[in-house]
């Protein structure tokens, strides 16, 4: 039993040649070059990013790619391989934050970003093909802007490095898109290595990469998309950070960053109850990514399964962000045979992911989409992803 194909989940990414002869049809000429950066699925760590806590992503390989030229005036031109949108064209003048609506916030929000480090920003023509699935809680959004700013960084000679393109494109996705999101998706597809997670300091931004290997230990990665798309820039997400704030506050801590497990006694008797389970999600959340760490390196990834089905069980509980669709996915895929699983991603919709054997791989595809059948569920897509490297000029 198979699930409808996403049309983006299940295409391959545009070659170079390809989308070099798309954009010299378009735009009259040939790209200065052609960058890509990759998608990525959080492994554990949820909603700790904007704590100052610990995540561990990994890229994937999804990736949104872009062919850049640049202009001699301050027009900028945007055209997508996906749907049938048409040119999109403004300038760079004219950008302010809400000023642009659709995929196109995300590519101009970079170029805004970058203006206001004082960063002379040319018009270009654009071209963006991606292969991300959009609103799965794989950070299609950041596979762009972190594309988008590969390519600007170096046609404009800016030398920034790793850590002041994910701040860049934080404020761009901050003060531009207008979601309160933290520092993980960009580091991911910036700093992402094939084979490898990312075990990312959201405090420091100090990164280090972690083995990551399924294929030499028989498993496989399936991610799960549900089909129920989420934002960013919705309420829930906001009033999460706004209650960890809150908390943070009252326990008199630079940031939730700062709270062990071992203080979470003390701390119900001065939040309130929905307070205190956001809490106590981050500060549990942040001592499950240690623990998956350490288990990475001294027994591999079959062994972390537990700690992913922790995990979610916070995340439906505690930090109340996963939906049915989601719940169903994982008890299924656990029920049918995966080591672990879990919602992934901001919530409200979007992914989970199951960490499964490769013997049992069809075994839990085939019951996630009999079970979504028979709760009468829009058909989940269901597909392998792999840790892949960051993001990087392709031609």
């Amino acid at each position: 039993m198979n699930a409808a194909p996403d049309p983006l989940a299940t295409r391959a990414p545009a070659g170079t040649e390809d989308l070099a002869a798309r954009f010299a049809k378009e735009f009259g000429g040939a790209p200065d070059g052609i960058w890509q950066a990759p998608g990525r699925v959080n492994l554990i760590g949820e909603h700790t990013d904007y704590n100052e806590g610990f995540v561990l992503p990994f890229a994937i390989d999804r990736t949104a790619r872009v062919a850049v030229r640049v202009r001699p005036d301050s027009a900028v031109r945007l055209l997508s391989t996906y749907g049938d949108q048409g040119v999109v064209g403004t300038t760079l003048d004219s950008l302010r934050p809400g000023s642009a609506k659709g995929w196109t916030k995300y590519p101009l929000g970079v170029m805004w970003a970058l203006k206001q480090r004082g960063i002379e920003v040319p018009g270009v023509d654009l071209l963006l093909d991606s292969n991300v699935p959009l609103g799965a809680g794989l950070s299609s959004s950041h596979a762009i802007e972190c594309a988008v700013i590969s390519a600007l960084n170096e046609l404009t000679g800016a030398g920034l490095d790793a850590e002041e393109m994910v701040l860049a494109t934080q404020r761009a996705e901050n003060e531009f898109v207008g979601a309160p999101t933290g520092i993980m998706d960009q580091s991911a597809s910036l700093r992402g290595s094939e084979g490898h997670a990312v075990f990312l300091d959201c405090r420091d931004q100090n990164a280090r990469l972690v083995p990551f290997e399924t294929q030499p230990a028989d498993l496989v990665m399936l991610v799960i998309d549900t089909k129920v798309s989420h934002s960013h820039a919705d309420g829930g997400y906001a009033s999460r950070r706004a209650s960890c704030e809150l908390g943070a506050e009252v326990l008199g801590v630079k940031a939730l960053r700062d709270v062990q497990v071992g203080d979470l006694e003390e701390a119900s008797g001065l939040l309130d109850e929905v307070t205190f389970r956001r809490v106590r999600h981050v500060v549990t959340e942040n001592d499950r990514v240690l623990q998956t760490v350490e288990l990475l390196a001294s027994e591999g990834p079959a062994a972390i399964g537990a700690l992913l089905d922790a995990s979610h069980a916070s995340m439906r509980d505690d930090f109340e962000i996963s939906c049915p669709e989601l719940d169903l996915a994982v008890g299924t895929a656990r029920g049918s045979g995966a080591i672990g699983a879990r919602m992934t991603g901001g919530g409200f919709g979007g992914a989970a992911i199951a960490l499964t054997s490769v013997g049992q791989e069809q075994a839990v595809r085939d019951a996630v989409v009999k079970a979504f059948a028979e709760a009468g569920y829009k058909a989940p897509d269901i597909f392998t992803v792999s840790p892949a490297a960051g993001a990087r000029r392709i031609a």
